[in-house]
């Protein structure tokens, strides 16, 4: 029922779109001495710790490409709290680019969340740019390249491939169990792309099971899991699940090697599972903290001045870089025109930001570096970069 009553909701607001398309014009975004882009992220819900980094990171870089402008121009910041609702994410694109008349959208931080903007970003010709929506679906339906839709971070095959190629080569396991939310498309794409890259290297899925978001209780899925006596764990989920799994694991005596993707990264994830039973666990990242690169130094030390010695996780670093990403685009289209902003974004190359050096390929999505962090006592150490 909620997947149908959700689907209703996107074919009204769609059909709204469609109709109140007329309107747009080709000053959408552009007042004066602003241009404005919106931002639709989680700011609330289940997954608000996902949109909250993300806005500061985006605040962040405001400020510092406001200081400049963009040729007389400075960027105006609208916001909507999508609530970590796909329906409301919805809404929000439809508000920003019908209403607000915004010359791009930032967001979701979720998959699912960006997917329910994609169809009017490409009515309303609005440039949609998710800083961490990984399925690949965001940006390809059906072998066709979403026009106006783009993203800054790496996609869930390559992520979910990395950590099997992790587990592989550097854990030295054969056999692993795969636990899922199977609600969540971010969830499934990282586990396809990591049991075919696993297998590949010659191991085995010896367990396969699956949660729904929202469940609290895991202790007789992890003893099913337990019997098939796994040497490793593959758990890409988000942060409030993947939390009490951890933790529900190593209370049943499950001691393996435990690993997931950048849904981990919440400062909230080791308040629910605690730091102890984080020991053993990794996650593959966009960028860390504790990189040594002296321009990720230098975001950091700029991030903890503006938000009182916080750590700036993934989100925060990807929210940061996609502000960066939308004003070189804008600068080199040379107006705030939505046509010729996405055109900007779609031919961006070799553009240096905190993540690493981005460059579109032909499906908008970026060819980039990942990296692998360690859970230590609760605190992530930086283990190792892959490159693409």
């Amino acid at each position: 029922m909620k997947k149908r009553k959700t689907a209703g909701i996107i074919l009204s607001l769609a059909v709204t779109a469609s109709l109140m398309a007329g309107c747009s014009s080709s000053t959408s975004g552009s007042g004066g001495d602003t241009i404005k882009i919106g931002a639709n992220l989680e700011l609330s819900g289940g997954v608000a710790s996902y949109g909250q980094s993300i806005s500061e990171g985006l605040k962040l870089a405001l400020e510092e490409i406001n200081k400049k402008g963009i040729d007389g121009k400075k960027l105006e910041l609208v916001s909507v709290d999508n609530k970590s609702d796909a329906s409301e994410a919805t809404s929000g694109a439809l508000k920003l680019a019908t209403q607000d008349k915004v010359a791009a959208i930032i967001g979701a931080a979720t998959s699912t969340n960006t997917i329910a903007q994609v169809q009017i970003a490409n009515d309303q010709k609005v440039p949609l740019i998710t800083p961490t929506g990984t399925n690949p679906a965001i940006t390809v339906k059906d072998g066709k390249v979403n026009d106006y839709v783009f993203r800054t971070c790496f996609i869930d095959p390559f992520q979910g491939t990395v950590a099997a190629n992790f587990a592989s080569n550097t854990l030295k396991v054969k056999t692993a169990a795969v636990f899922i939310d199977s609600s969540s498309d971010y969830a499934k794409g990282l586990a396809s792309a990591f049991k075919e890259s696993f297998t590949k290297n010659g191991g085995s899925i010896v367990s396969e099971e699956a949660y729904v978001a929202k469940d609290t209780d895991f202790h007789s899925t992890l003893t099913r899991i337990r019997s098939k006596n796994p040497e490793f764990i593959f758990l890409p989920g988000y942060y409030e699940e993947v939390g009490l799994i951890v933790k529900q694991a190593r209370e049943i005596g499950l001691k393996m090697p435990i690993m997931g993707g950048d849904g981990w990264d919440s400062p909230k994830l080791t308040e629910i599972a605690g730091a102890v039973p984080l020991n053993n666990t990794f996650i593959t990242n966009h960028y860390s903290s504790g990189d040594s690169d002296p321009k990720i130094q230098a975001f950091v030390k700029a991030y903890q001045t503006k938000y009182s010695s916080k750590s700036p996780d993934a989100f925060a670093a990807l929210g940061y870089d996609t502000a960066y990403y939308l004003a070189d685009a804008i600068k080199r289209a040379g107006s705030a025109d939505p046509k010729k902003i996405k055109e900007a974004l779609a031919s961006t190359k070799d553009l240096q930001l905190i993540s690493g050096k981005l460059t579109l390929d032909k499906n908008h999505d970026p060819v980039k570096s990942a990296s692998i962090l360690e859970y230590k006592e609760g605190k992530q150490e930086f283990n190792s970069k892959v490159n693409p």
